[in-house]
């Protein structure tokens, strides 16, 4: 229904989202459920957060990606329209704790609108992916190696069924969003399987050689971002702690394939065009076939609109958010208030949100698991020496530790580390004292920081 919406808003300049990072989903998106995410501990800690899209062609990623970015990419109809990733920057938004303390805050590292903190992150538009892909179909081995290395993913299906099985455009209802992710899944999972078997001798012979069959296997899968943690747990999941690596079957080597994947890239489903016919029904399809992922309902063409449309000034809307209000109706022409009364009424008033910024905001605060902290030089102005107050804020994976702020800071404070002061309650805290979200703290160090 909003595939023409977004033609009657043109373009503009770069906006930021927000959209609570609280939400009721609780699940991971891990098929492992939340015994994954209670043994995994982080090591691999702040970080810029980049976050992939992937799919198949036309399930609306490029839409998506400039709706979060205010970004240009090409959007089209035909097959592999983004024929190299496009990287822009998106955000994750927090409650800002400026509020709270009853201060005005002057925020260097990220922005604060309206009592939200915007934190800076990495999107990656993927090109879509076909069957084959892990073979070097289509452009699958850009696609694949690009998305491994991502931190985290979003799953963009046509939940309308406007797609057939190679990704080209369909009769809403005709296609299969389920088989359709299933696809995908079948690619990522094969191209682990591909770079396992492709370097059995090699881990045959680290192991041979003395090195432990956890951190053999890690090696081979370091280059995407996996840990040995990540290896030692799928190993785990499927009895195969204490199996000879050279006596796997090739069944065995799947199932950790599948393991290893769900667990070193976290993924959540964006079910887009939620606003097309057989959508509705669709969803609910989804929601039963993957219990243990978060489904977000998504309209990319309404964020995309709204935002236009804000940028050109014909409405007020912090975008992300559930509601808007017309600036003024005598401005906007019969095509803009239908665009407008559609959001409203079909996309808002029955999911209440666009779903675009709530996917990353859920994908960095849930799966993820990131926690956001403040640190401060002066414990009395809440500044850093140049008087900026509250001037950064830290994402840290839960998990993370005084010290590990410390580094993150500036590599110097580490080594003169004593402890870490918390503004709210004045307490000392050790150096092995686990970050909080929204935590304050002001770091105690025997060597100053240079900046």
């Amino acid at each position: 229904m909003l595939y023409h919406a977004t033609q009657y808003l043109s373009q503009g300049e770069s906006y930021s989202i927000r959209v609570p990072a609280s939400t009721d989903c609780t699940r991971n998106a891990y098929h492992y459920g939340t015994l994954v995410k209670n043994k995994l501990a982080s090591t691999d800690l702040m970080v810029v957060i980049k976050i992939g899209l992937i799919g198949k062609t036309n399930t609306g990623k490029t839409t998506f990606f400039n709706s979060a970015t205010l970004g240009t990419g090409e959007i089209s109809n035909y097959p592999f329209t983004t024929q190299q990733p496009s990287i822009g920057n998106a955000n994750a938004i927090t409650l800002c704790v400026h509020k709270e303390l009853n201060v005005q805050d002057n925020p260097k590292n990220s922005r604060c609108l309206d009592g939200w903190r915007f934190i800076p992150i990495e999107l990656v538009d993927l090109p879509g992916l076909i069957k084959g892909a892990w073979k070097g179909k289509g452009l699958g081995n850009q696609f694949l190696s690009i998305a491994a290395q991502s931190d985290a993913l979003l799953h963009i299906v046509d939940v309308s069924g406007g797609i057939d099985a190679s990704g080209k455009i369909a009769e809403p209802g005709t296609g299969d969003p389920i088989a359709d992710i299933a696809d995908i899944e079948e690619e990522l999972v094969m191209w682990y399987l591909k770079l396992l078997e492709g370097n059995r001798d090699k881990i045959s012979r680290a192991i041979n050689s003395g090195v432990e069959e956890v951190a053999a296997i890690t090696d081979i899968f370091r280059g995407i971002g996996v840990r040995e943690q990540h290896v030692k747990f799928a190993l785990e999941v499927n009895k195969l702690l204490g199996v000879k690596f050279d006596d796997w079957e090739p069944a065995k080597a799947k199932d950790f394939s599948w393991s290893l994947r769900d667990i070193s890239k976290p993924t959540l489903i964006v079910a887009n065009k939620v606003d097309l016919h057989y959508a509705s029904e669709n969803f609910k399809r989804l929601r039963e076939e993957y219990k243990d992922t978060i489904i977000v309902p998504c309209s990319a063409d309404a964020e995309l609109t709204l935002r236009r449309a804000e940028i050109r000034g014909m409405i007020k809307y912090l975008p992300g958010d559930e509601r808007f209000e017309i600036k003024d109706q005598q401005k906007l022409n019969d095509k803009q208030k239908w665009a407008l009364n559609f959001i409203r009424k079909d996309i808002l008033g029955e999911y209440m949100r666009t779903g675009v910024q709530f996917a990353i905001n859920v994908t960095v605060f849930k799966l993820l698991r990131m926690n956001a902290v403040y640190p401060v030089a002066d414990t009395g102005k809440l500044s850093d020496k140049h008087g900026n107050i509250l001037p950064d804020v830290y994402l840290m994976k839960s998990g993370s530790t005084i010290e590990d702020l410390a580094r993150e800071i500036h590599t110097e404070l580490v080594k003169g580390l004593l402890y870490a002061i918390d503004i709210r309650d004045g307490l000392r805290l050790p150096n092995n004292y686990h970050i909080k979200d929204r935590d304050i703290l002001s770091i105690v160090s025997a060597i100053k920081k240079k900046t």
